[in-house]
């Protein structure tokens, strides 16, 4: 096979959403499931329904880069592997998880209490960094994206995840 149309994983995003205390579990969440220190994200709209308002801390992610082969398995344990077609998109694919102590290894915290977050995992192919980059930006064909059914075979052949 072409060394240049092989799929990799880029990156693993775990997020989670909440204002105030609910955020401050959140963050303390990321921090036990990856062992890094999750990044804060603030709101840029006024939503009054959810009484939200700009430059308010809403969310929290962490994005893995490296070494995330074994977290990815431990949270396709949590939905027994099998994921929904809808839920991957082109180049990405994301699901949730709606309590932690699904999660194997995990124990329950009494601090956190019970809370979800998602995840979300993006893939690539070699050369993706030519769009990327912003020093002489070049034009990447669509072929060089990754679609829906090389992500389905990708992850039944990699990871052992069945599609409903």
């Amino acid at each position: 096979m072409n060394k240049m149309r092989e799929i990799k994983i880029e990156k693993v995003v775990l997020s989670v959403g909440g204002t105030g205390e609910n955020l401050e579990k959140g963050v303390k969440l990321l921090n036990i499931i990856t062992g890094r220190k999750p990044s804060k994200r603030r709101s840029h709209k006024r939503i009054p329904a959810f009484g939200v308002r700009p430059k308010l801390e809403v969310g929290a992610m962490v994005t893995l880069r490296e070494n995330f082969e074994d977290l990815v398995r431990r949270m396709l344990a949590t939905k027994d592997n099998t994921l929904k077609r809808s839920q991957i998109k082109e180049n990405s694919f994301s699901f949730g998880v709606k309590e932690y102590i699904e999660i194997p290894g995990i124990e329950y915290q009494r601090e956190i209490g019970i809370m979800g977050f998602d995840v979300s995992v993006a893939f690539q192919r070699a050369g993706r960094r030519v769009k990327l980059r912003k020093i002489k930006e070049g034009k990447v064909p669509r072929r060089n994206d990754v679609t829906k059914e090389e992500i389905i075979k990708f992850m039944e052949d990699k990871f052992k995840t069945n599609f409903v």
